[in-house]
């Protein structure tokens, strides 16, 4: 029996073999080991509680409450700024109708305060019919919009809050303030960011 036989497998370890070399059954350093092909891997960590792929790869599929939330608030302040103009319409309209009126034609000071109130009138109902369209537009494209929209729709926010301090102040105005301020808070979180961000096929 010779102990020096390279093919035994039962032989000394130090005989046959160099030193500092790995035995039979272990990886030698410097090659790249095998996957192992008996166990499945684990799935990828996915960022933002579960949206697939986070918000390079994938997003939420259904709209997050408080971007559900933020559409109504439009379509609420959609509302207001409608009512608005109609009423800031019809105080024009009787302004002109006043100062047409054969008792007041004369009075002067009368016919400037007219003018004056009227051009701010005609100006606020402009303001609210744009306010309105604009409402509107970004209920309807919230279910779609990208992240531009969602920059949009924060800029909207802050001016409507400035609407709401100066000129229509108020109840009305608190009411547009408070609304615009959810809206910015809520379309600015990490689910509403994650929504505007996702991919559209």
């Amino acid at each position: 029996m010779s102990f020096g036989d390279p093919n035994n497998p039962y032989g000394q370890q130090g005989q046959g073999q160099p030193q500092g070399q790995p035995g039979y059954g272990y990886p030698q350093q410097g090659q790249p080991q095998q996957p192992n092909y008996g166990y499945p891997q684990a799935p990828p960590v996915q960022p933002y509680g579960g949206y697939p792929g986070g918000p390079m790869g994938g997003g939420p599929q259904t709209m997050p409450g408080g971007v559900s939330a933020s559409r109504v608030f439009l379509w609420v302040l959609s509302g207001l700024s409608l009512i608005g103009a109609v009423i800031f319409l019809l105080a024009a309209i009787a302004l002109n109708a006043a100062k047409d009126s054969d008792e007041l034609a004369d009075d002067s000071q009368f016919q400037s305060l007219v003018d004056q109130s009227s051009g701010v009138l005609w100006f606020m109902t402009f303001i609210a019919v744009v306010w309105t369209v604009a409402s509107i537009v970004l209920a309807i494209k919230i279910s779609s919009g990208g992240s531009g929209l969602r920059t949009v729709l924060i800029v909207y926010g802050a001016l409507t809050i400035v609407l709401g301090i100066y000129p229509f102040g108020g109840i009305v105005g608190i009411v547009h303030i408070v609304l615009s301020i959810l809206l910015i808070v809520f379309v600015s979180k990490a689910d509403g960011a994650a929504w505007f961000k996702r991919p559209r096929y």
